[in-house]
C-alpha cells in the first residue's frame, strides 16, 4: 500500500460515518498492545483554542528539549499535518505502512463483531502507535469532537486541558452549554488535574461537578492576573502572574485577544507539569510562546491588501474574529469572503460580521453539507449590504485579489475551505 492508496482508504471509511462510542478504539488498541497507555499524554479539549492551546505546550516542550507527539484535526492542506513529532509532519511512507498495518486489525475487529471503525478511530490508532514507536517524551493530544465518547478518550493524561467552551454541533453535543459542557468534561480522569479556561457560568459548574467527582485538582485560568502591553499585527505583548511566578513582557505572534488567554491556559498546564516535577525554563517559555504559529486562525499572510485567513466556523469563533478586524483594521475599508456549512449559526454569523464590513462575496464550500452561495448571498442582501456569489472559489479568490478598492480582505466561514484557500494563495502570492 502506497500513501495515495491509503489516503484512499482513509477516505473510503467516511461512508460509515459518524459513531460514537470506545468500544472499537479500546479494542483496536488492545490488539495493538495499548501504545497509549505507554505516553505521557496531554488531553486537549473544548470547542474553540485546542488547536493553538496544543501549539503553545508543545513549543514550549520543544525548546526545552523534549521530543513531543502532536496529534490534531482536521487538516488544513496536508493530512500529514495530523501527527507530528517536534514540528516534522509524519513521512508518508510512514502514513502508508501504519494503515496497512491498522488494516489488519480492523479486520480482526470486524470479525469479533464490532462496528466498522470510523475514520478517526483508525488515524487516531496509527497516531498512538507512531508516537509509541518513536518513543516520545510527551503527547499533546487533541479532542476530535465533543470529549466523553471521543476516541481520543481511551488515554489516561498526566494533565487535562478544557478550551473555551461554545455552541458548536449541537446536533450530537445537546443544544444548552450545560450540556456541550457535559460531554467535554469526559476528558477529566480521576485524580488528575484538569486545567480550566474562563467559562460561561452554566459550562463552569458543570464542570467543577465532575471534577469534584473525579478528585481531579481544578487549575483556574480565571484567576491569573495578566495585563496586556501592547496589541499589534506584529504581535501581543503582556505581563503576567501565575502560581506566584511573574513573567513580564511575554510575547505571542498569534493575533487576536482571546490568543493570550490561549497562552495562560497553555502556560498555566506548563507550571502544573512543573509542580509534577518535569524540567521547563523560563527561557523555553519565552522563545517557544514567541515561534508559536497556527495556521488559518486570524493569519495574516499579505499586506497590500492585508489578507486575513480565519478558520472560525461557529458564533464564538466569528464574534473573535469581528473583535480582530475592529482591533486591527478599524476604519479600514474590509471585504469578507464567506462559505459556510449549512447546518452551522450561519444567520448570527452573517448578524456578527456585517458589523465591520458592508461588502461580501458568497463562496460555496466543497462538502455536501455546503450552504449555496446564491443562498447565501440573498440572505446577506436582505440584510443591506452588498454581496456577490461565487460557486467557484477559485474565481472568487481571482476577483477579490484585483479588486483594488478594499484595504483588507478576510476570508472566513469553514475550516476545510480556509485549507483550500491557503494553499491556492500561497502559490499565487508567491
Amino acid at each position: 500500500m502506497d500513501y495515495r492508496e491509503a489516503l484512499n482508504y482513509i477516505e473510503s471509511i467516511g461512508k460509515f460515518g459518524m459513531n460514537f462510542g470506545l468500544k472499537r478504539i479500546k479494542r483496536m488498541c488492545e490488539l495493538l498492545g495499548n501504545p497509549q497507555h505507554k505516553l505521557k499524554i496531554i488531553h486537549v479539549g473544548g470547542t474553540n483554542g485546542k488547536g493553538s492551546t496544543v501549539t503553545f505546550i508543545s513549543n514550549i516542550l520543544i525548546k526545552e528539549g523534549y521530543k513531543v507527539g502532536v496529534y490534531t484535526s482536521p487538516h488544513l492542506e496536508r493530512f500529514t499535518e495530523r501527527i507530528k513529532i517536534n514540528d516534522v509532519e509524519i513521512s508518508e511512507e510512514d502514513v502508508a505502512r501504519l494503515i496497512e498495518e491498522i488494516k489488519e486489525i480492523i479486520d480482526i475487529v470486524i470479525a469479533e463483531g464490532y462496528d466498522h471503525p470510523t475514520e478517526f478511530e483508525i488515524v487516531t490508532a496509527c497516531a498512538f502507535k507512531y508516537f509509541y514507536e518513536k518513543a516520545v517524551d510527551f503527547v499533546v493530544l487533541e479532542v476530535g469532537l465533543g470529549g466523553r465518547l471521543d476516541a481520543t478518550n481511551v488515554v489516561d493524561p498526566i494533565v487535562s486541558i478544557i478550551t473555551s467552551i461554545s455552541f458548536d454541533h449541537m446536533n450530537i453535543l445537546g443544544d444548552t452549554i450545560e450540556k456541550i459542557a457535559s460531554e467535554k468534561a469526559g476528558i477529566i480522569k480521576e485524580g488528575k488535574p484538569l486545567v480550566l479556561y474562563p467559562q460561561d457560568k452554566g459550562a463552569k459548574e458543570v464542570i467543577l461537578k465532575k471534577a469534584d467527582e473525579m478528585n481531579s485538582k481544578v487549575y483556574l485560568v480565571e484567576d491569573v492576573e495578566y495585563i496586556i502591553k501592547s496589541n499589534t499585527l506584529d504581535g501581543i505583548v503582556f505581563d503576567v502572574v501565575i502560581m506566584d511566578k511573574f513573567y513580564k513582557n511575554l510575547m505571542i505572534k498569534m493575533l487576536n485577544k482571546y490568543q493570550v488567554l490561549n497562552a495562560i491556559t497553555s502556560l498555566l498546564t506548563i507550571e502544573v507539569l512543573k509542580s509534577l516535577g518535569y524540567k521547563v525554563s523560563d527561557i523555553s517559555i519565552y522563545e517557544g510562546l514567541k515561534e508559536s504559529t497556527w495556521p488559518g486562525r486570524f493569519e495574516v499572510i499579505n499586506k497590500d491588501p492585508y489578507i486575513v485567513l480565519d478558520g472560525g466556523h461557529n458564533i464564538q469563533g466569528i464574534k473573535e474574529l469581528k473583535n480582530g478586524i475592529k482591533e486591527y483594521f478599524g476604519g479600514k475599508k474590509v471585504k469578507i469572503v464567506f462559505g459556510v456549512l449549512k447546518d452551522k449559526d450561519y444567520i448570527s454569523m452573517v448578524d456578527e460580521l456585517i458589523e465591520v464590513c458592508n461588502d461580501f462575496i458568497t463562496v460555496t464550500p466543497v462538502s455536501p453539507r455546503a450552504l449555496d452561495a446564491e443562498e447565501l448571498k440573498e440572505f446577506i442582501k436582505n440584510k443591506g449590504k452588498n454581496a456577490k456569489a461565487f460557486n467557484d472559489i477559485d474565481n472568487a479568490i481571482e476577483h477579490v485579489l484585483n479588486d483594488k478598492d478594499c484595504d483588507v480582505v478576510v476570508f472566513c466561514g469553514s475550516l476545510y475551505m480556509i485549507g483550500k484557500i491557503r494553499s491556492k494563495l500561497k502559490h499565487m502570492l508567491a
